[in-house]
């Protein structure tokens, strides 16, 4: 997967359930510059972390990655 697929569909998930960016990076207890980055896709995104965002969701990790 492309990061910049990825990066549309963690903002896209994010904004749908109504975090912040902020918020959001609270939650998996990393900084905004990280979340930031990967929502940009300039940041190689984590398993672990995408694991992290999709259950925080409350969404599959296949959803979130399109697999």
């Amino acid at each position: 997967m492309e990061y910049d697929q990825l990066a549309q569909r963690v903002r896209a998930f994010r904004k749908l359930k109504g975090y912040t960016q902020q918020e959001l990076a609270e939650r998996l207890d990393v900084s905004v510059a990280v979340l930031g980055s990967l929502e940009r896709g300039t940041r190689k995104p984590d398993p672990k972390l995408l694991e992290k965002i999709s259950s925080t969701l409350g969404i599959s990790y296949d959803e979130l990655t399109n697999q």
